[in-house]
């Protein structure tokens, strides 16, 4: 039976979309201090024990099983196919050449292999991002210029009043 912390954590994870992938932070065997290596690894600080989150799980069986699908992938390492989307979203993984399945651009709905946007779409949206940002600037926004604000006519802006 699960315990109130654990609920309040599932909850989080499936309804916020929020997702940690099981990142480790206390060892198992002596309670020390997980530390982040590189590529889903962590080691204790006391104990040197070597253990994955889920990117690194997935990302070890995938080395040694190429073109393993999601269920596969989820029954070997124990890690939700829902994780292995996010993964797949985030552009953490990609989908091999040979596979017959593909994800779908978000926006033109194009076969992709990994990521949310095909390149074209990617570059249409950072551009619309940038045109908006321009767009911002020049309607009230502030920052760094060469030109001299019409306001500022060089007078003293604040006094000490004694």
């Amino acid at each position: 039976m699960e315990d109130r912390a654990e609920k309040v954590e599932n909850f989080r994870r499936e309804y916020l979309e929020i997702n940690t992938y099981n990142r480790p932070t206390f060892c198992p065997e002596c309670g020390g201090v997980m530390v982040f290596k590189g590529v889903g690894e962590y080691r204790c600080e006391k104990c040197d024990c070597q253990i994955f989150d889920d990117y690194g799980k997935v990302r070890n069986y995938l080395e040694k099983h190429h073109g393993a699908t999601t269920a596969q992938v989820a029954d070997a390492t124990g890690v939700s196919q829902k994780s292995i989307r996010d993964m797949l979203k985030e552009d953490r993984l990609e989908i091999t050449t040979g596979s017959k399945t593909f994800l779908q651009c978000e926006m033109c709905g194009t076969s992709i292999r990994g990521g949310r946007l095909c390149p074209k779409c990617e570059v249409n949206y950072h551009r619309n991002l940038e045109a908006q940002a321009r767009m911002g600037h020049k309607s009230g926004y502030s920052g760094f210029s060469t030109q001299k604000p019409a306001v500022d006519d060089g007078s003293k802006r604040f006094t000490r009043d004694r």
